[in-house]
Order: C-alpha cells, then sequence, then structure tokens
C-alpha cells in the first residue's frame, strides 16, 4: 500500500507531512497569542511589558525601629507622576511577612489615611482580596503593584502575574498608602515622587 504524495514534492513520505502540519499549526498558535496579547485589557505577562515607557521616578527604603523592611521604587512613564496614568510601586523586601500581614497591614493603612470613614464590609472585602492576592514574602523577594487608572490593579511577584483586582477604589486607596498624605513615612512619599525631602 502507498501513500500518494502531491507532485509539488514526489519523494515526500507521511512524516514530512505530519512535520509541516505540525509546524503550521505551531505558527497559528503563536499569532494567536500574538494577537490577543495585543487585545485591549489582555494581561501582559510582565509589568514591564504593561508599563514599557516605564522609568524610575524615585526610590527610598521603608524602616520601622531601625529594621529595613523593604526598598521601594515609583516607576512610570513621565515625569513628574500623573496619577491619571498607569504606574507601578516595586517593593524589594528584606524582612519575611505573611500575606495576612501584608493584608491586614495595608488595609488598616488605607483606614487611617482615609478623610472619611470606610464602611466594615467594604474593609473585610477589600482585605480578602488583598489575601487571594498576595504570597508570603521573604529577604530577596520582590513585589510590585500596577496602577490601572478608572480600572484598578495588577500584583506581581517580580514578572508574575499574581492577581488582577478590577476595583478602582481599592486601587487607589491602596497606592495611596505610599503616595498620600497624611504619609506613614513622609520622607519616603516624598523620594518616591523624586522630590527631595
Amino acid at each position: 500500500m502507498s501513500i500518494a504524495c502531491p507532485s509539488a514534492c514526489p519523494s515526500a513520505g507521511p512524516s514530512v507531512f505530519l512535520r509541516m502540519r505540525s509546524a503550521r499549526l505551531a505558527a497559528c498558535v503563536l499569532l494567536l497569542a500574538t494577537a490577543l496579547a495585543a487585545l485591549p485589557g489582555h494581561a501582559a505577562a510582565s509589568w514591564r511589558e504593561a508599563l514599557p515607557a516605564a522609568q524610575p521616578i524615585g526610590s527610598g527604603t521603608m524602616t520601622w525601629l531601625g529594621f529595613r523592611i523593604y526598598q521601594a521604587t515609583l516607576w512610570a512613564g513621565q515625569r513628574p507622576l500623573d496619577p491619571s496614568q498607569p504606574f507601578a510601586l516595586q517593593l524589594d523586601y528584606k524582612v519575611k511577612i505573611s500575606r495576612d500581614k501584608l493584608a491586614s497591614t495595608s488595609v488598616e493603612e488605607i483606614q487611617r489615611m482615609s478623610p472619611t470613614p470606610i464602611a466594615a464590609a467594604t474593609l473585610a472585602r477589600w482585605k480578602e482580596e488583598l489575601v487571594r492576592a498576595f504570597v508570603d514574602v521573604a529577604d530577596g523577594d520582590e513585589l510590585v503593584g500596577l496602577y490601572l487608572p478608572g480600572r484598578g490593579m495588577r500584583l506581581y511577584d517580580r514578572d508574575k502575574q499574581l492577581a488582577e483586582i478590577a476595583d478602582p477604589e481599592l486601587a487607589k486607596a491602596f497606592f495611596n498608602i505610599w503616595l498620600g498624605q497624611p504619609s506613614r513615612d513622609e520622607s519616603l512619599r516624598r523620594r518616591l515622587l523624586g522630590e527631595n525631602p
């Protein structure tokens, strides 16, 4: 029994056609993945891909009782920071902190900095969102928050996306911890914004 071969490749066997078919399939998958990545709202694999023109605006170290907690760097596509445009906050941790502690501390700071009381149900929902999004950190770990105005935020473990939170109000309150007032560390806030403290 023989397999008919197209006249364009008279000496090709069945394995050649399978390889050609596999190559075409791989090319189609790559083309589809590229097209999906270009769609609006599609999550980039890296926060840097989502913010390609990012440049460091400022950086500083958060300390508590003389201990270094993390090194923070603010990234944006323009200087000075325009809060109506996406930006990223990179935190390089120097200590071990659980995801629960990160979430509860964040919510406490959001509540402390809010000019008006925030409903208990809202705070509880925000804490649940943050616990789901965070991971435990230790010395050498890096978390990055990407602010998406009007949409919410994405959280990354270095370049691996951990979560996307579609809550503009939570996102604004979360980044306000570092960039708003009354800041826990005014010197760090001004350094992040590229101002001289």
